[in-house]
């Protein structure tokens, strides 16, 4: 079978807006699809001619998203690309990009388009029926906030998990405060120099469209929602859980945007490429989950089996991102793997930036392949939780 490979520099995401922030009013698929149009149009990339397969990740409903894939690329001008609508909570965009592998490798596809979106913000609220309940009443739902904050399987909300691991690996506040801050201070190189890495990948400054896409009401300089972090900031809240030790400083926000790759053969990648010389292979794939209520530990097992899917070591691998919805993820996984905790997350990642679900995997995939390409190619892992205290990792190649 065939490699996969994506083609430098086809690939890009919207800055991350803060919850019931900038772009709160913006239908999450018609906004993805109307990003595309944009960015495709940019590379001189047609997309009925381009493409022949294309995957939707997204996990929060909008309006007529039971339409799903289909809807989306008929609104970027692909009205004969067809495929599926992927919904696996945070690892929804490795397994997107799972998928996408398979089909090109199976010949199935040539050339596969990953779009990626979600809108935290005004989530919707779902009644569900009961006609057999007393007095025919139903149950009902908030979409975002009681998915958050509960596990029907576990029986506790995320942060539940997060407290769960640092009590059993010994991880104080303290630690987590450190490496917090560290993180913060990684993402401060992705915007130096006038955002000069987020551009490499990002159209900068964003322009915000009104609801009908028709006119621009504002416009970002970068991700928007970022929190002014210092050591005495941290130092000063105090645990969410009155028994616990995650603070709100050590975990992420719920966030909206989207991404998008590019997935197709090697030498259809050289000729979609910016820079041809460079190639990016798909290597690995692993999916893992772990003890009840132990959501951040679950990486581990999930980066181990990726790593095993690519004939590859953890001493293989240059640089690593991962999805962290609380630093208590990149603390153990460190602890338990040996990994550097300076060869992870360098230019930002989730915690820093928030978490839109669907496109947060891809946004930090496309920061791997940027790192790597910067310094000079290498082995890359990404690994990161999801709902169910499950957990995807991808590793991807960089040569040229």
């Amino acid at each position: 079978m065939e490699n996969s490979y994506i083609p430098y520099g086809a690939y890009w995401a919207t800055p991350f807006a803060r919850w019931q922030g900038s772009f709160a009013g913006l239908h999450a698929l018609e906004f993805a699809a109307a990003v595309a149009r944009d960015e495709l149009a940019k590379r001189k990339i047609d997309p009925a001619a381009t493409f022949d397969h294309a995957i939707l990740g997204t996990t929060i409903p909008q309006n007529m998203s039971f339409y799903g894939l289909p809807w989306v690329t008929g609104m970027i001008g692909a009205p004969d690309v067809g495929g599926p609508t992927v919904n696996q909570a945070c690892a929804t965009s490795a397994r997107c990009l799972a998928m996408a592998d398979q089909e090109v490798r199976d010949g199935q596809a040539g050339c596969v388009l990953v779009i990626t979106a979600d809108r935290c913000s005004n989530g919707p609220h779902l009644y569900y029926p009961a006609p057999e309940g007393p007095g025919g009443t139903g149950a009902h739902e908030d979409y975002v906030l009681d998915n958050f904050g509960r596990d029907p399987y576990a029986g506790c909300a995320m942060v539940d998990t997060a407290d769960n691991v640092a009590r059993k690996f010994g991880i104080s506040t303290a630690y987590q405060n450190e490496i917090t801050l560290q993180r913060y201070q990684q993402y401060a190189d992705a915007t130096a120099d006038d955002c000069a890495f987020l551009r490499r990948f990002m159209t900068l400054p964003f322009n915000v469209p009104d609801a009908k896409f028709r006119k621009t009401r504002g416009t970002l300089a970068g991700d928007e929602g970022i929190v002014n972090t210092t050591a005495e900031g941290l130092a000063k809240l105090k645990p969410v859980r009155p028994e616990g030790s995650v603070t709100f400083g050590g975990q992420t926000h719920p966030a909206d945007g989207n991404a998008a790759i590019i997935v197709t053969t090697e030498a259809r990648a050289q000729d979609l490429s910016a820079k041809p010389h460079v190639k990016i292979r798909l290597a690995g794939f692993g999916q893992a989950r772990t003890d009840k209520a132990h959501m951040p530990y679950a990486p581990i097992p999930a980066a181990r089996r990726a790593l095993e899917d690519a004939g590859l070591k953890l001493s293989d691998i240059a640089i690593a991102k991962s999805h962290n919805p609380f630093i208590v993820n990149d603390i153990v996984f460190a602890q338990e793997t040996g990994f550097d905790l300076a060869r992870l997350n360098n230019y930002g990642c989730s915690l820093v930036w928030g978490h839109p679900q669907g496109p947060t995997g891809l946004r930090a995939i496309i920061e791997l392949i940027e790192e790597l390409e910067i310094r000079g190619g290498g082995n890359g892992l990404f690994m990161g939780c999801a709902a169910g205290d499950s957990a995807m990792a991808v590793v991807v190649e960089v040569s040229g």
